[in-house]
């Protein structure tokens, strides 16, 4: 048995054969499979009509001989009903036996992998996501890198990708020589101990204001820094201290929100590696000396051929341009990576697309086999003004302050919602809730609109919110809870055929499963799991309403168990993919 878009494939390869079959040209003829409008079918076969036009005949006429001939084909009429609708649309409507069969065959976590696991089983995959300065704090604008990278990284691995997650943090440059001259000067040993970002934070904000302010400390910060890059002894025990306290302040963050990152391979990994850079990319012809900076232009591109990818400055110093294209060279040959994927904002479009260009004729003319790229951009998250939303003094809002909020607020509603939980469970439950109301109100847009924050929405138990589908799956929980034990063993062998349209409409959702993983995975776009989710937990919601679960009758009883099994099993799966836990019960 195969999953929804196996099954699309294979119906294409049916109707190749019933096409040849009728007597038609099969060099012209393409099945076109595509899901039907569901009043009509469940898969329609649209070859017929352009088929038609080429050939100058009626397509109502090759849609009959199709269908003929496609109801002569063992392997799909005996699953399945055929009809042909307006000019030549042959839509395919499945038996309810197919579906539960289907559902009999998809029985654990372990089947839907298997078939999600041969989409990207060949793919050797570096994913570059997080990526916050060291000795600043997260704020707000970080929580969408995190969040859509690591459900990225969940996707790939459960379609059989083998994934690295690099956090490439900026721990190199300028604004340690502000941050040492204020530290030597200006450092809270208590307040380090209690918050080291924020006092590193802190730290480096006096020195920068400092440094504005009187000509004679920037230069102290200049000398700083100097020492810094000449890997002076003190200034790198200095440097290691501040990036060891920096990173242990971030993984507090990342493991709030069940993120792990396998490396922190910074710009300072990549300083030695950058004469490569400008000597590869010389010999190849690809860079030239322009106002004394070292740039490399792309003829053939509008933009680019004029607005250059400055890889070694003027003065002689690296940039972003450099430690990327490095880092680009040692994913290829370290990680042996078939794809990189980079998750920033949208802001950094230009930069990216430059860095593509380049690595791509770098890779090309230096004989190394070229990576996949993909630079998944993402909008701003607003207030109702349309700005960056900012806390009440006008800052950005620091991620552990959003993250406290947000359990905080969960806390009041799951309790007004159920006042008789114990506390201890009532904690858990509002943990959960809410760092899971972030996560899903951040993924369910699509990445590339800016979106509205609103408290009220993303922890609203109705529409499309992780507070909705958590009780979803919570719901489905509670009727296993009040099953008899007899009841919940082994309903597939005794479940009758799908009878009523609810039934049949949820089996459907759940086939449909893999298929929307390949097309998240395909787009790089979250948000196309969410919608399904949601889709199935609305259709889930008919059922259930619709239709009693513990009846009489044995055989009804254990076909609606096993929809509320396969539901409850694509959600938990789905959720996880998402970082998001479900939960025994709201």
């Amino acid at each position: 048995m195969q999953d929804w878009f196996d099954v699309a494939k294979k119906i294409e390869s049916i109707a190749a054969s019933a096409a040849s079959a009728a007597g038609l040209d099969t060099t012209l003829f393409k099945a076109d499979v595509r899901p039907a409008d569901p009043r009509f079918g469940d898969v329609q076969i649209n070859g017929a009509l352009p088929y038609a036009k080429r050939q100058g005949v009626n397509p109502r006429e090759i849609a009959r001989s199709l269908v003929k001939a496609l109801e002569a084909e063992p392997d799909l009429s005996g699953i399945a009903e055929l009809s042909i609708a307006g000019p030549g649309f042959i839509n395919i409507r499945f038996r309810p036996q197919f579906f539960l069969d289907w559902l009999k065959t998809f029985s654990d976590e372990q089947a839907f992998r298997a078939s999600a696991s041969l989409l990207y089983s060949q793919e050797r995959v570096v994913v570059d996501y997080g990526s916050p300065n060291t000795a600043k704090q997260m704020h707000v604008g970080h929580i969408r890198s995190i969040v859509i990278g690591e459900a990225i990284c969940r996707l790939l691995e459960y379609c059989g990708a083998q994934v690295t997650r690099d956090n490439h943090i900026g721990d190199w440059g300028t604004p340690y020589g502000k941050l040492f001259y204020a530290y030597k000067r200006h450092l809270d040993e208590d307040a380090l101990k209690a918050d080291p970002l924020g006092e590193l934070e802190r730290l480096y904000k006096l020195g920068s204001q400092l440094a504005s302010e009187d000509d004679a400390v920037l230069e102290e910060c200049r000398e700083e820094l100097v020492k810094l890059q000449a890997e002076d002894a003190e200034a790198m025990a200095l440097w290691k201290n501040v990036n060891e306290l920096s990173i242990n302040g971030l993984k507090e963050i990342y493991d709030q929100l069940g993120v792990t990152f396998d490396h922190y391979l910074g710009e300072s990994f990549y300083r030695d590696r950058v004469n490569q850079v400008y000597e590869e990319l010389a010999k190849t012809g690809l860079a030239e000396e322009s106002k004394g900076a070292l740039v490399v232009f792309h003829p053939e591109h509008k933009r680019y051929a004029k607005q250059p990818f400055i890889i070694r400055k003027s003065d002689g110093a690296s940039n972003y341009a450099t430690t990327d294209l490095a880092t680009m060279l040692y994913r290829l040959e370290h990680f042996k990576a078939t794809r990189i994927i980079i998750v920033t904002d949208d802001r950094q479009k230009d930069h990216f697309e430059q860095l593509d260009l380049t690595t791509q004729k770098w890779f090309d003319r230096s004989d190394r086999k070229r990576p996949a790229f993909n630079h998944v951009m993402f909008g701003k998250i607003t207030g109702d003004d349309g700005k960056p939303i900012k806390s009440r003094s006008g800052d950005p809002i620091r991620l552990k302050d959003l993250a406290a909020e947000a359990i905080e607020r969960a806390y009041a509603v799951v309790k007004e919602k159920n006042p008789d939980l114990d506390e201890d469970e009532l904690a858990k439950i509002a943990q959960t809730v809410g760092i899971s109301a972030i996560k899903y109100a951040d993924l369910s847009p699509n990445r590339t609109s800016d979106y509205v924050f609103s408290w009220e929405k993303l922890l609203s138990f109705e529409g499309n919110t992780a507070p909705y589908l958590l009780y979803a799956a919570a719901r489905i929980q509670s009727i296993f809870r009040k099953l008899d034990p007899e009841d919940a063993r082994n309903p597939a062998s005794r479940a009758s055929v799908f009878e009523t349209e609810e039934e049949v409409a949820l089996a459907r959702k759940i086939m449909e499963f893999v298929g929307a993983l390949q097309t998240t995975i395909e787009t790089l776009r979250p948000h196309m799991l969410c919608n399904y989710l949601h889709e199935l937990a609305g259709a889930f919601s008919g059922f259930y309403s619709a239709n009693k679960v513990i009846v009489e009758d044995d055989g009804e009883k254990a076909r609606r168990l096993i929809l509320c099994e396969r539901t409850l099993l694509a959600l938990k799966v789905g959720l996880s993919l998402l970082g998001i836990e479900t939960l025994e019960r709201m």
